[in-house]
């Protein structure tokens, strides 16, 4: 893998990509109508006595790829599911920046540490951003677009706390160390994950089993997702004031810790619940950031001096 990353890397530099304004371009072929299907199947472990999961495969879903704020060094990506002829889910936000210092690492027990890097540590290198569907943070992880074999590829690895699909089904690991690689084709992208599901405890990591993941996304005829873009027309608004208050919080914060469930709900419950009452006009305009910021205050825990520990 190491070797891998070298040659990337050497690639990067000599294939010519402009990083800014060639990696704009790249990131805007994200964006879309697609049809998704979702493959993952566990691999490798150690442990000769480890019972393998089955795999897991979801295919024929339409989403959408909106670009919602785009700028020559950032572009906002909110992901709409159409899961029914009118039935539309929110579901996670991803944001690519150029050249981005500022990264929150994922620790443990849903910690996360900013930490600021040097310049040269991200000069050329477009950072992902990913968010969960309550717009807290999820992972982030930066790197280069370069030309590899005529393809265009953005690799990265990075901690991330469990997707829906295991947190869901199991508790028997707490960290997915993901290697996320985009192939950038001409009829959509592949995102191919190498991930490994680690135990972490102690201060040590132990290595439970390891992942291979596909997620293809095709490119379809955007009236396939007519009703994602009438959904995001009637409530864009509402999920912009979350974002700004999430966006002001962390701005004040070097680190986030947030509590999982209370009342066996996940904060997104309780924000589309809001959604609903502010689309039906059940909450005035003067009182909906209140409401946004209580939901999301009941989840935060203050831990400024536990990450300290940490670091």
């Amino acid at each position: 893998m190491k070797n891998l990353i070298a040659l990337i890397t050497a690639i990067a530099i000599t294939t010519g990509i402009n990083a800014q304004a060639d990696g704009k371009k790249i990131v805007d072929k994200l964006c879309g109508c697609f049809q998704v299907d979702f493959r993952y199947a566990e691999t490798f472990s150690p442990d000769p006595d480890y019972k393998y999961h089955n795999r897991e495969e979801t295919g024929g879903v339409a989403e959408l790829a909106l670009p919602i704020e785009v700028s020559d060094k950032k572009i906002v990506i909110q992901h709409l599911l159409i899961v029914g002829p009118k039935t539309v889910v929110k579901h996670w936000r991803e944001e690519w920046t150029y050249e981005n210092p500022v990264i929150w690492k994922y620790k443990d027990n849903r910690l996360w540490v900013k930490e600021i890097l040097p310049a040269e540590q991200v000069k050329g290198k477009w950072t992902q951003t990913v968010w969960e569907v309550g717009d807290e943070p999820r992972y982030q992880g930066f790197s280069p677009f370069v030309e590899l074999d005529g393809k265009i590829i953005w690799q990265n690895t990075t901690d991330a706390p469990l997707p829906r699909r295991e947190y869901s089904v199991r508790s028997d690991y707490n960290i997915l160390k993901r290697t996320n690689r985009l192939n950038i084709t001409d009829s959509g992208y592949l995102h191919e994950q190498d991930n490994q599901k680690i135990i972490r405890a102690g201060g040590t990591d132990k290595l439970l089993v390891e992942e291979k993941g596909h997620n293809i996304y095709k490119r379809i005829s955007e009236k396939e997702c007519d009703a994602a873009s009438e959904y995001w027309k009637k409530n864009s608004a509402y999920w912009g004031r979350v974002r700004k208050i999430w966006a002001d919080y962390m701005a004040t914060r070097s680190s986030i810790s947030l509590k999982n469930k209370i009342d066996d709900k996940m904060l997104h419950e309780y924000l589309l619940a809001l959604e609903k009452d502010y689309a039906a006009k059940k909450i005035t305009e003067a009182a909906i950031d209140d409401r946004i910021a209580a939901e999301i205050n009941r989840f935060i825990v203050d831990n400024e001096k536990s990450a300290a520990a940490i670091k």
